[in-house]
């Protein structure tokens, strides 16, 4: 938490992020979730105003500082195991053009955290007949897409050495339309990505 700040809806901000980031670490709770919960419980039962509401990079930077401070002794290694599953996964979809997202990708992934992937196929039963040619036993929903305004895209879920598994098949074009994420920020992240970050991760 920055030692000053210029206004009192930036103090106010910064302490629902720290709330919700809480949430997040302890208790798996989703960011939309652990956001409403923490301005409530600290504006009680008055209006949120939307300017007084974080932003989910600054809740996931409060992540990174939780996890730093109250977990450095076990997430690491946890994040390392999913990371490391994520890969086995992403090889065994590598005709799908797998790529890795949420908080196994940015680092933040704790007790509570699933792995997210998003594949990139003409069918979402092209990936459902790999998934049961090898016998894996597999749940559909739906999840957002990740581009404005699209439908929903199908999401086939399944465990994996006892983690989730999540997989939102989107179309192959819909790679080419996402959004570019400012230097040093990923939202997504390939086979050869996931590679090197696990490599970063063992040179630490």
């Amino acid at each position: 938490m920055p030692p000053f700040f210029s206004s009192d809806n930036e103090m106010l901000r910064a302490e629902i992020a720290a709330a919700a980031a809480r949430m997040i670490a302890e208790d798996g709770v989703d960011y939309g979730t652990a956001k409403r919960k923490a301005a409530k419980r600290i504006l009680g039962n008055n209006k949120v105003r939307g300017d007084v509401l974080p932003d989910n990079a600054q809740i996931e930077e409060e992540v990174r500082v939780y996890n730093e401070l109250f977990l450095g002794d076990t997430q690491p290694a946890r994040l390392r195991r999913l990371r490391l599953l994520a890969m086995d996964v992403m090889e065994e979809l590598a005709a799908f053009n797998p790529h890795l997202t949420g908080a196994v990708l940015n680092g933040t992934a704790g007790d509570h955290s699933d792995i997210h992937l998003q594949l990139f196929a003409d069918s979402p039963k092209e990936v459902e007949i790999f998934l049961l040619n090898r016998r894996v036993d597999f749940e559909v929903s739906e999840s957002a897409a990740f581009q404005a305004g699209a439908a929903p895209v199908e999401t086939l879920s399944f465990l994996r050495d006892g983690e989730g598994v999540h997989l939102a098949v989107h179309e192959p074009d819909a790679l080419r339309g996402a959004r570019r994420m400012p230097a040093g920020q990923r939202e997504r992240a390939n086979l050869e990505t996931v590679r090197t970050l696990l490599a970063e991760q063992a040179d630490e």
